[in-house]
């Protein structure tokens, strides 16, 4: 049996996953991290490897690209392939900092929904914004995750290094993928991942925003099987 280990992204619970699971070819099993107790990057990443298989493949997307950084810092030689979604090596700017501040304020004073009000117009591609069942996961797995949890993630996330120099040391097998219409981490962003990462592949998702695994399911099953079929 071979062993993957998908991380969630700000806000996102196992849900964001589950097309991704159900999918899953034979002979692999699957673990959602969590990434909700704590607020910074290391201590996320030691939790994960705490719970984690001896060896695994690795799968964040957004946030959960993040994690999965400080995962290699920390334990390289324990993950076997990498796939990252919809997101950036790079550390937050001045101005992204302030964003998540006001955000934090938000949820605190009028919470958790009207953060998701906020932010639903950029986790998806504008044609599913009146997809109710997609909107309705994205608020779903707000309102599990809460304004505590929400909080430490976004203190975690403010922590973060930059993540450059880590990806040219990244020796296992890379698959990054990306929405083409991804407003949050833009394909220019999926790019430079994959072109620090040595022989990392590129895939991009048409029609598709922030939050692939959910909005193109199909393509990313597709996509990510495939890699898991050499690991």
């Amino acid at each position: 049996m071979k062993d993957i280990v998908f991380v969630p992204g700000l806000l996102c619970t196992q849900a964001l996953f589950a097309p991704q699971i159900a999918a899953l070819p034979e002979g692999w099993r699957a673990q959602v991290a969590d990434h909700r107790r704590d607020d910074s990057m290391e201590m996320i990443a030691r939790r994960l490897l705490d719970d984690a298989p001896e060896r695994f493949v690795l799968a964040g997307l957004s946030m959960g690209g993040y994690i999965a950084y400080e995962v290699l810092r920390q334990a390289p030689q324990r993950v076997r392939g990498l796939v990252l979604i919809d997101t950036s090596a790079r550390a937050d700017r001045p101005d992204q900092v302030a964003t998540r501040e006001s955000l934090i304020e938000l949820a605190h004073s009028e919470g958790i929904s009207a953060v998701v009000n906020r932010l639903i117009t950029v986790f998806i591609a504008e044609s599913r914004q009146g997809d109710a069942e997609l909107t309705g996961t994205i608020r779903a797995m707000a309102a599990e995750t809460g304004v505590a949890a929400f909080e430490r993630q976004q203190r975690a996330i403010m922590g973060r290094s930059d993540a450059l120099a880590t990806l040219a040391r990244v020796h296992c097998p890379t698959l990054v993928m990306v929405g083409d219409e991804d407003a949050l981490t833009p394909p220019k962003l999926a790019h430079e991942i994959a072109d620090a990462v040595p022989g990392a592949r590129l895939k991009i998702i048409e029609g598709c925003g922030h939050i692939a695994t959910l909005e193109r399911p199909g393509a990313v099953n597709e996509a990510l099987n495939a890699f898991l079929a050499h690991i």
